[in-house]
């Protein structure tokens, strides 16, 4: 098989378990030397170990590959520093930088705490920052790189999820900027939006809540067809569209956002206005009273209508 990454040097965060596992195993198995930085934590970030690393590290090397663990925070700045500086420190040089690394603090919004939304915002949104402003110093010096961000489509709108929603659509925005400050200097910068089963996605709770469901009779928010195709979805299939997405080949797809999950790959339409009144001067209420449910709002229907 074609070694088509060799001689790249890649950071993968979170990548002790699940889907950053996956993807670090494949960019090994096509030539990169990995950085597997995971802090080894629990689901909901707490706790810490090194065996998640540690093990990942070991099977890259019976892939005949190399590898080194890395075991910081992504959740603050010195974290992000050091996972760059490992690569830098025992390759000498960083290509590939994937944020990966994520955690869970799902809650109603009325019920969220300050700490549920801090955690979950400093883990994903400052995580992806935190690691992308030291590899972009690198990547701007040597005018290459790639990176790929991970967001969810939790992002569209989730319940029970405001803060990974809020924090998985702001990394959209991010990869979008990003892509844009560091074009110039032949980077890339290019989101994911997967779908797969881990610890994450398949957690004991929600699956009692599927089960719990089922039992009751009620379909309200619960997609059995989707939740089937979750618990069939692997890691493992997520991983070759990164290796894609951080080969020389994939030069001109820049500030993008997929769909990957199974055998299906999509790229997402950036927003756009879709309608839109016009007129000369400022609004008034009586005029969008009539106006806009002719117009602009004719077809919307409420996502989450009251009970009745």
């Amino acid at each position: 098989m074609a070694k088509r990454l060799a001689g790249k040097i890649a950071v993968v965060t979170g990548s002790g378990r699940g889907i950053g596992r996956a993807e670090a195993l494949a960019l090994a198995a096509e030539g990169a030397k990995v950085v597997v930085n995971d802090l080894g934590g629990a689901s909901d970030g707490s706790g810490a170990s090194h065996s998640p690393a540690d093990e990942v590290v070991a099977e890259i090397k019976k892939l005949g590959s190399d590898a080194v663990a890395n075991y910081d925070s992504v959740a603050t700045p010195e974290g992000g520093e050091n996972i760059i500086k490992t690569a830098i420190d025992k390759f000498g040089r960083l290509d590939i930088l994937v944020n990966n690394a994520g955690i869970l603090r799902d809650r109603m919004v009325f019920n969220m705490s300050e700490e549920e939304w801090d955690l979950v915002m400093k883990v994903h949104l400052y995580g992806h920052f935190h690691c992308t402003k030291p590899a972009c110093v690198i990547f701007r010096q040597q005018k290459s790189g790639r990176i790929i961000n991970t967001s969810s489509f939790a992002g569209l709108g989730n319940m029970g999820q405001a803060n990974y929603s809020a924090a998985k659509e702001g990394i959209v925005g991010f990869t979008r900027t990003v892509a844009r400050d560091m074009g110039k200097y032949g980077v890339t910068c290019n989101a994911i939006r997967p779908n797969a089963g881990t610890r994450l996605t398949l957690s004991p709770e929600l699956k009692a809540a599927w089960e719990k469901q089922k039992a009751s009779g009620s379909t309200a928010g619960f997609d059995s067809s989707a939740s089937e195709m979750l618990e069939k979805a692997t890691p493992e299939m997520i991983a070759p569209l990164i290796v894609y997405l951080a080969t020389d080949e994939a030069a001109n797809i820049n500030g993008c956002t997929f769909f990957v999950g199974g055998g299906v790959i999509g790229i997402y339409t950036e927003p756009e206005i879709k309608a839109q009144i016009e007129k000369s001067g400022v609004w008034t209420l009586d005029e969008l009273l009539d106006i806009m449910p002719k117009k602009i709002t004719k077809r919307l229907v409420n996502p989450a209508p009251p009970k009745p």
